[in-house]
């Protein structure tokens, strides 16, 4: 099925938060796990390219002011990376 591990609701959603730093301030982003998963999937080969599609699919769950857009890029990479040692 498609929505396997999407939340059926907020509610939901709120039990997959997990505390990111971005830019000394540590804010909680719900769904990292799953998007790293399908950022995983994609196969991207650089950086920019993966920074860039983890951004957008943590946007879909959180909210990401415009002008911190580069800090929160650079620390979903960096969670990211740890994410994908661990496996």
């Amino acid at each position: 099925m498609k929505n396997d591990g999407i939340p059926c609701c907020a509610a939901d959603a709120v039990r997959h938060v997990r505390p990111v730093e971005v830019d000394g301030v540590t804010v909680g982003l719900a769904m990292l796990d799953h998007a790293f998963a399908e950022v995983r999937d994609l196969d991207l080969s650089s950086d920019a390219e993966i920074r860039a599609a983890v951004l957008k699919r943590v946007k879909v769950y959180n909210y990401v002011p415009a002008p911190a857009a580069p800090a929160y890029a650079e620390a979903l990479y960096r969670e990211y990376l740890r994410w994908t040692t661990k496996e």
